[in-house]
């Protein structure tokens, strides 16, 4: 039922307020709302929030939003971890109205005396109803005293009427009369975590693995010698290192190299394939070690620094114990064996799809207990392998859970699928999603895609924008040589508060398996790589350096932690992207020439009263990856060599300091 000031169009409201927005310890984001009423008369609004212990703090004055009729905003800024809830609340405002008409009819001549007896009226309710200080009683007081005066001047009771001490009297304690109350409406505060964060993916195996001289195979690595690649990772700035699943891979039906279907004695097979003789998805493989390495590893990441996030990929190998012992778990087909994963036109002949709809309370139970092992053992985030391949509902109830007992456990969907279901998955709880980045690449689609997760889809769906993973190795990167390596980094850095690389692209790995394919040639699902950290590093032939350093400018300015503040500027060059980042007086403009091969020189327009200035300022900005300075305005040549450098990341100073 609408109310007797109407509120409308409330936002964030996630399905209907079925599901709670998404927020983060921190992180500002606007609650608007259209706000209006019949007539003339003024009216008020404000959110007022109710934390997680339930009590409801101070209300926030919404504001008119700029080119938008009746639609009012106000900030809010959780402080505290947990589910929050928001109203809205309008009401009728007596003295704004006053405020409003009262001087047009006293200068007009219109019933003077009775607006100032008006005025004095509501100056004696806001007395009586509001809890003002000593000095705000004694400046009220003085007002009432000047405007009831008729032996003054009218200009002198008005300038009583109109002075900026009465007016914040005003504003601090508004009289609210019909007041109307809309909502509440729910939100969930994340850990910082969950909205800032660099990832770091790589094989456990791979990482210490070598060739043996005396046989030529490769020997494993395990996960004391993955801990040993740890330290690195953590310098280059990463915050996450992010683990394939470890447990023990099937023997039947495996994949050999380059996913072929007839392995030799020697193939190691997918991770992916879970399951074999030595355990399911409780257990590690035995090259890598034992579940006590397992532990060393995580406290080694610890003390680097890192936290862990492991796969959680429910699916088995056909030689999985869950195959053997709940052969109803999984799909049978009409010749009487069961069904392996396909997504046409690939076949995964390695792994059992698990059948949701047969027996959903054993299934549900066993997921449930697998997932809690893992935390059991100190992991906090997971990334969630096809999570679009099992019930919503499935996963609605698995995080719901989850969240009543561990609210700060993370879940990154990998979910490369129609948006309704990204989006419905975010909506039931994942924590950060993949998104369609690597496939962006023009500026125009850049563009639209950055307005659209920053802001269209910001109170549901958090972006982790990853550059590469073991199974996209995009054109872009096949055949832009290291320049696009460094366009894909900078712009992942700087637009998404999360972002993640695959082991490999800082050596510049692009060889895919064969022309039009995104998957690399010898791929690490399927064979361990051997990789040459050190030689690369003492060559000069790794990225390491750049990716720190955008590591390092993420860490050094909040703009770039959060995600609800992008604003994208234009350029007079389609391959040049502008955009802009803002959090309190810290400003990030990122310039980025998006084409690998050619220099580009443009005119980067900014947008200033976007920032906050007027059209007319100059102000300095310091390019955070070459050190240059510059002055800078609305109107700014610039140059981009990808070959000497792509990017501009430039933070923005007034003159005579930092804004």
């Amino acid at each position: 039922m609408v109310g007797r000031i109407p509120v409308m169009d409330v936002t964030p409201v996630v399905d209907l307020g079925r599901h709670p927005a998404k927020a983060a310890v921190g992180e500002a984001f606007d609650v608007t709302a259209l706000v209006f009423r019949e007539g003339h008369d003024q009216l008020g609004a404000e959110v007022v929030a109710t934390d997680p212990s339930g009590v409801r703090r101070p209300p926030l004055r919404m504001r008119p939003v700029e080119d938008e009729v009746s639609r009012m905003a106000a900030t809010v800024r959780p402080d505290v971890e947990g589910a929050w809830t928001f109203e809205v609340q309008s009401w009728s405002d007596p003295l704004g109205t006053w405020l409003h008409d009262g001087p047009i009819k006293i200068r007009a001549g219109v019933d003077t005396e009775l607006m100032f007896t008006e005025l004095g009226l509501l100056l004696d309710r806001v007395v009586a109803e509001g809890d003002l200080t000593e000095a705000e009683l004694a400046g009220v007081a003085d007002v009432k005293a000047a405007v009831g005066d008729s032996s003054r001047p009218l200009e002198v009771r008005l300038a009583a009427a109109e002075d900026e001490a009465l007016l914040a009297v005003f504003e601090a304690h508004p009289l609210r009369d019909l007041l109307t109350t809309e909502g509440p409406y729910p939100f969930f505060a994340d850990r910082e975590r969950a909205l800032y964060s660099s990832w770091y993916e790589f094989f456990p195996r791979s990482e210490g693995a070598y060739v043996d001289e005396a046989t030529g195979k490769v020997v494993s690595g395990t996960f004391r010698t993955a801990a040993e690649r740890l330290p690195a990772v953590a310098a280059m700035g990463f915050h996450v290192i992010y683990l394939p699943p470890i447990h023990p891979i099937g023997e039947v039906n495996r994949k050999g190299a380059n996913n072929t279907l007839t392995p030799s004695a020697d193939d190691v097979g997918s991770p992916w394939a879970i399951g074999s003789k030595d355990g399911g998805h409780d257990a590690v493989h035995p090259d890598l070690g034992t579940l006590e390495d397992f532990d060393h590893f995580l406290a080694e990441a610890k003390r680097a620094g890192l936290e862990v996030a492991l796969d959680y990929a429910l699916q088995a190998a056909p030689d999985h114990p869950w195959a053997k012992e709940h052969p109803e778990w999984f799909t049978v087909r009409a010749d009487g064996t069961i069904a392996y994963a396909e997504n046409p036109p690939k076949k995964y002949q390695d792994i059992y799809p698990i059948n949701f709809d047969r027996d959903p309370d054993g299934i549900y139970a066993e997921c449930e207990r697998v997932l809690r092992f893992w935390m059991d053992r100190g992991v906090r985030i997971f990334r969630v392998d096809n999570p679009h391949t099992k019930p919503v509902v499935f996963w609605e109830w698995l995080l719901g859970r989850v969240r009543e007992t561990d609210p700060d456990v993370l879940f990154l969907s990998e979910a490369f699928t129609k948006p309704p279901m990204m989006r419905a998955l975010a909506t039931v709880g994942f924590h950060q999603s993949y998104t369609y980045f690597t496939w962006r690449t023009a500026r125009w689609e850049i563009a639209e895609y950055l307005q659209e997760v920053s802001h269209e889809t910001s109170a549901v769906l958090r972006p982790n924008f990853f550059v590469n993973t073991p199974d996209i190795l995009h054109g872009f990167l096949q055949y832009g040589g290291p320049p696009a390596f460094k366009i894909r980094a900078a712009l992942a850095a700087t637009s998404s508060p999360s972002w993640g690389v695959y082991a490999g692209y800082e050596l510049f790995e692009h060889v895919a398996v064969k022309p039009g394919s995104e998957e690399y040639l010898d791929s690490e699902k399927f064979q361990i790589r051997v990789r040459d950290w050190d030689g690369a590093a003492e060559r000069g032939e790794t990225l390491a350096p750049y990716l720190t350093r955008l590591n390092q400018v993420r860490e050094a300015h909040p703009a770039l932690q959060r995600l609800r503040n992008l604003h994208v500027h234009s350029s007079d060059d389609d391959a040049v992207l502008v955009y802009s980042k803002q959090e309190g007086s810290d400003i990030v403009v990122a310039v980025i020439n998006l084409d690998p091969y050619a220099a580009h020189t443009t005119t980067a327009h900014l947008d200033l009263p976007a920032l906050g200035m007027e059209w007319h300022d100059r102000f300095d900005v310091h390019d955070e990856i070459t050190g240059q300075d510059w002055e800078w305005g609305a109107h700014n040549y610039v140059h981009l060599d990808p070959h000497h450098e792509p990017a501009h990341v430039l933070t923005v100073r007034r003159h005579g300091g930092h804004r």
